[in-house]
């Protein structure tokens, strides 16, 4: 009976093992984990954004301008998750459609040349009953005044500001450069005075894309607007 048991059949340990493992192992792939082609068995790129292991470029996107404390430009972005400029504004534009079909709390905009996330319109009150207890710091109304004469009329001298206004507006601008709303714009060719015009963040703070967003200021003006720029160039 031993002699049948050890004859042909050999039924050592080694053939034992060897035999199941080519057994369970798909065709093409060796027994160490990898495919036949040097492939890892699991078949994901970690460079790849859109599969594997990696983020999304949905997730992507959002992790990043969840952290941006100004608009982001496309390009900007797309040199960071290293695509193509065009998927990236196809992401954006998707994510931005996306929010509002929810009807989230908040959307995502291009503004001032970049993209960032801005919270609804409908949640304001909510928004400004949270933040407006004493930690909000607001333009005075000679400030107001000032920084749309600027808007308006940029570049422009501070000696027109002032001669618009009829007031001396100088620590004024002085308070809105500091505010980051206001820049110098260079010299007059003629008189050599310092321009004004406003910033980037001056769009941002507004909520628009460009200057040309600004509302139609003819119904606000004077009749006597013809003088008044005459006595302007007299005082500039």
């Amino acid at each position: 009976m031993t002699s049948d048991l050890t004859g042909d059949d050999d039924l050592t340990g080694e053939n034992v093992v060897g035999d199941s493992a080519d057994a369970i192992l798909p065709d093409g792939a060796d027994s160490d984990g990898a495919d036949s082609d040097g492939a890892d068995s699991d078949g994901a790129d970690a460079g790849d954004l859109s599969g594997g292991d990696g983020p999304a470029l949905h997730a992507c996107l959002e992790a990043i301008l969840l952290v941006a404390d100004e608009p982001v430009p496309e390009v900007v972005l797309a040199q960071v998750l290293e695509r193509p400029r065009e998927q990236v504004a196809e992401g954006l534009r998707a994510l931005a459609a996306e929010y509002t079909a929810d009807g989230r709390g908040f959307d995502l905009r291009e503004i001032a040349g970049g993209w960032r996330y801005y919270t609804r319109e409908d949640c304001a009150p909510l928004v400004e009953r949270f933040v407006r207890d004493g930690q909000e710091v607001r333009l005075t109304q000679a400030a107001l005044e000032t920084l749309a004469v600027i808007a308006y009329r940029q570049p422009v001298s501070r000696a027109r500001v002032s001669a618009v206004r009829g007031v001396n507006c100088d620590g004024v601008i002085r308070t809105l450069v500091l505010r980051g709303l206001v820049e110098d714009s260079g010299t007059d060719p003629e008189t050599g005075a310092i321009l004004y015009r406003t910033t980037g963040y001056f769009l941002e703070r507004l909520g628009m894309a460009s200057l040309d967003d600004l509302p139609d200021l003819a119904p606000y003006l004077p009749e006597n607007i013809e003088d008044i720029e005459d006595n302007e160039r007299t005082r500039a």
